[in-house]
């Protein structure tokens, strides 16, 4: 099993890291301008948080769209990675009504296969100015917060899914299930 992570200049880029080798899984973080040809061979791929504004200046996360575009592996956005994925799919990144840092509450709306087990509110980490204003077409929200309407989605056709929280830092409660979910979802392919 194989899944690299994307480093879009996020602070907690080796968390994610460290969260996947924690799992067993085979990872290391690759450069957000590594050709799409170099990550064929891989089951699963991570868009880390960045410092890059993906309502701002999209320009800045390297080719996030090329891998969205290229690769057929599932593919996990996380904060500004998650961003990116609604943009480049045709929804919108936008500066966020109430800018959140620090804990926020949680609700799943839709469990589907990353909230897979877990309860349907509990504390996440956040750390963004940006959200997703507008899911794109063929995608579903899976959960929100009082200040974030989107704070998951997944598309319905491939399994690509999108995280405006962080699951890689300690303060999020069930963070490793959620990555071990998706490296289940990246077993199997769904």
């Amino acid at each position: 099993m194989r899944v690299y992570v994307v480093d879009n200049g996020g602070q907690w880029t080796h968390r994610e890291w460290r969260v996947l080798k924690y799992l067993g899984v085979e990872t290391k973080i690759v450069p957000n301008d590594t050709p799409a040809a170099a990550l064929s061979d891989l089951d699963g791929l991570v868009l880390s948080g960045g410092a890059p504004r993906v309502g701002v200046d999209p320009g800045k996360m390297g080719r996030n769209g090329e891998y969205l575009d290229a690769l057929d592996v599932p593919i996990l956005g996380i904060c500004a990675g998650h961003q990116f994925m609604a943009s480049h799919f045709g929804g919108r990144a936008a500066p966020a009504k109430v800018p959140e840092f620090g804990k926020a509450v949680l609700t799943v709306r839709d469990p589907d296969v990353l909230f897979d087990g877990l309860p349907r509110t509990f504390e996440v980490w956040e750390s963004h100015n940006d959200e997703v204003a507008a899911v794109p077409a063929g995608f579903v929200p899976l959960a929100s917060s009082p200040n974030c309407d989107v704070q998951a989605m997944r598309s319905l056709e491939r399994p690509l899914f999108g995280l405006q929280f962080h699951p890689e830092v300690e303060d999020t409660q069930f963070g490793k299930e959620i990555f071990r979910n998706f490296v289940r979802v990246c077993e199997d392919g769904r």
